[in-house]
């Protein structure tokens, strides 16, 4: 007689999968030390270099403006893919797609460990922009507000390198894939406010997502609640989603389809 094995559940393979991935953050630090350092760094260095220049914008506090940019650098491409990559290389990945477990718990398991760190490296970016004098307009519940927001983020856009290392199962193509994320950064308001752009640089940003992911994130530090900025925030998010999820469960589901 044939015994099938039972499914679990999916959120039991979600917690079981995420609790692995979680468990691997400890014996990889030279991939999260870099992580808290270049947004620290960048705080440092932009507020630094620019403060003096800002002082000339009326009514702008640059520390509350470069924190959301520090926050962005600080959890964005910080992924577990790394690790998905180890999975397909050593056949761990082959042996667990012919088991019964939720195929988009393969994926969500290590999104699971990815919110995790992403909040853990985004607390020492806003401890340091108290530090020196930034200040929450919604207060408590507006910086857990910030932090879901960041998080949030982190999960769409990394679906990207979970995609990437699903198709290729090459840890360099992994590791490059931030560098996607760069020129959108750059083309949006990283250093100055929109109004403070001019020729093709002030159209170009109106169609970046991160512009508007910006603006919602500032405007819990600088102006309160304001539900037409997180609006186009979360919209901003949802854009890069619709790319990113599908693409990372096509990758998925093609590579079980091969096993």
């Amino acid at each position: 007689m044939t015994v099938k094995a039972r499914r679990a559940g999916f959120f039991r393979d979600v917690m079981s999968l995420g609790n692995r991935a979680l468990r691997s953050i400890p014996r990889d630090p030279e991939s999260i030390i870099p992580a808290l350092l270049v947004p620290l760094f960048f705080f440092v260095v932009n507020v630094g270099a620019l403060q003096d220049v800002a002082e000339r914008m009326p009514g702008l506090d640059y520390k509350a403006f470069q924190l959301p940019v520090a926050i962005l650098f600080a959890v964005t491409g910080v992924t577990r893919a790394n690790i998905l990559v180890l999975d397909i290389q050593g056949g761990y990945f082959d042996r667990l797609a012919l088991t019964p477990v939720n195929r988009f718990a393969m994926l969500l398991g290590f999104m699971v460990a990815d919110l995790v760190l992403v909040i853990s490296l985004s607390i020492p970016v806003i401890v340091l922009g108290l530090v020196v004098g930034v200040r929450f307009e919604t207060g408590i519940l507006g910086m857990c507000a910030f932090l879901g927001i960041a998080g949030i983020w982190a999960l769409a856009y990394n679906a990207i390198p979970y995609g990437i290392a699903l198709k290729t199962g090459n840890p360099a193509a992994v590791n490059s894939s931030f560098l996607l994320f760069l020129p959108v950064t750059f083309l949006t308001t990283v250093f100055v406010p929109e109004e403070s752009l001019t020729g093709w640089m002030s159209t170009v940003v109106k169609f970046n997502p991160v512009t508007y992911l910006l603006q919602g994130m500032r405007s819990l530090i600088s102006e309160g609640w304001v539900v037409g900025d997180l609006v186009a925030a979360f919209c901003g998010i949802a854009a890069v989603a619709l790319l990113s999820v599908p693409f990372a469960m096509w990758t998925l589901l093609g590579r079980v389809r091969r096993k």
